[in-house]
């Protein structure tokens, strides 16, 4: 018989790491790239549920911290979107690869999918998604954004020097502190991780 994935232990793991994802989010991240870009550590134990669990478990932590982050959102939603998209592709690609290949190749190899897929996708959802948005919700001219940016790095002067020179280099960082504490955290507590009793 298969084995079901939907098991009380592993949707109580499921649980408590959406609670962490959810804590992680509300604390206010550390400014990259000011005013916009901020880094947070809530995509780690969406990575470690990942690991642990498999793709489905990492999309659900995911979308539960996006679903909680809803009910104090300022953004009418969109920013929940954004993040399900950029750090939903992030660690589905990273656990799909370790999920085929459970060695230590195999997590760098996950990890750097993962971030190939979150450089990619943050680009796409600033550009198609939350730049229009902010544009729409608050009548800000696309100069006034570039300017906004420009403050921090006076390179950018256009939309797409925005994206090149801002947007992707910050979700390079991102990415690759995610899968920095990730691969320190996730020895130690993998047996909480997997349910096993130390």
């Amino acid at each position: 018989m298969k084995k079901a994935f939907f098991t009380p232990a592993t949707l109580a793991r499921i649980a408590v790491l959406s609670a962490i994802a959810s804590v992680l989010y509300f604390i206010p991240g550390i400014p990259i790239v000011p005013p916009i870009y901020k880094l947070d550590f809530s995509g780690v134990p969406v990575l470690l549920g990942g690991f642990a669990m498999g793709p489905v478990a990492a999309l659900m932590i995911q979308l539960i911290k996006d679903l909680i982050g809803l009910t104090f959102t300022s953004s009418a939603g969109v920013g929940e979107l954004a993040d399900f998209l950029m750090t939903g592709s992030f660690a589905l690609a990273a656990s799909l690869v370790y999920g085929r290949m459970k060695t230590r190749k195999g997590a760098l190899l996950g990890m750097l999918l993962g971030i190939v897929a979150i450089v990619v996708m943050g680009a796409v959802t600033n550009l198609y998604i939350m730049i229009p948005f902010y544009m729409g919700a608050f009548s800000m001219t696309e100069e006034a954004i570039v300017g906004m940016i420009a403050g921090a790095i006076p390179m950018v002067d256009s939309m797409a020097k925005l994206i090149l020179l801002a947007t992707v280099p910050f979700n390079l960082i991102k990415g690759v502190v995610l899968c920095a504490v990730t691969y320190l955290l996730y020895k130690p507590l993998s047996p909480l991780l997997h349910g096993k009793r130390s």
